[in-house]
């Protein structure tokens, strides 16, 4: 699930980016307008989270620029601005929700999976990932193969997930730290490796064909034929 998060305050944004990671969504960060545009230009996006007070643009006339363009992902507005006349003009410019600061983070969680249900069915499409017989849920966070339940933690998911949106495509260590940890450390550190064994177990087990490929020398591969 990509998700694109317009926000220019460090300490707001480097927790969002966390905490949104850690809740399976593949984050991209913009901390101005410009930027915001770009990206979403060049990339697909299934949700966006908008701050109005953005350094170089409001951001309501950066939503307004975005459906302009033929953006059609859902649109939370995240903003300090709390009148009731600020929300009503959010809602009626593009945007699908409207979350005040301070805010919990349940919450904005709970918000976002609300608005990926009420894009259906595009967003039904959306929030499922099927490579042969795994499929994965990105709203309840579940996992199946041939129809039986995998037991995952959920960074196990998160790394999953990663690897089914990259299905038939190589990806290295460093990749999958990044994008997956969100961080980026020493490359001799065996944590993907741990995971990717304990994974591979529980995907590949029961005498199932195997899904998850090793590189050598190289990284990862799900295999998707």
């Amino acid at each position: 699930m990509r998700l694109l998060l317009v926000e220019d305050e460090i300490d707001i944004q480097g927790f969002l980016r966390r905490s949104l990671q850690e809740a399976g969504y593949e984050v991209e960060v913009a901390p101005d307008a410009k930027t915001a545009e770009q990206l979403a230009v060049e990339s697909q996006f299934d949700i966006l989270v908008v701050d109005l007070g953005l350094p170089d643009r409001d951001g309501i006339s950066l939503i307004l620029r975005l459906r302009e363009l033929g953006l059609r992902a859902p649109v939370l507005i995240l903003s300090a601005r709390r009148s009731v006349d600020d929300r009503v003009r959010g809602l009626e410019q593009g945007g699908d929700d409207y979350l005040t600061k301070p805010f919990a983070l349940a919450e904005l969680l709970a918000r976002l999976r609300n608005l990926l249900k009420r894009n259906s069915p595009q967003a039904s499409e959306a929030t499922r990932l099927r490579v042969l017989d795994l499929e994965l849920d990105l709203l309840r966070r579940e996992a199946t193969r041939s129809g039986q339940a995998l037991q995952l933690t959920q960074q196990e998911f998160v790394l999953l997930e990663y690897l089914c949106r990259n299905a038939g495509r190589v990806v290295t260590r460093s990749m999958i730290l990044d994008q997956v940890w969100g961080m980026r450390i020493q490359p001799d550190t065996n944590v993907v490796d741990v995971h990717i064994y304990r994974l591979r177990g529980k995907v590949d087990g029961a005498g199932q064909q195997p899904l998850i490929r090793t590189m050598r020398g190289v990284g990862y591969v799900l295999k998707d034929r």
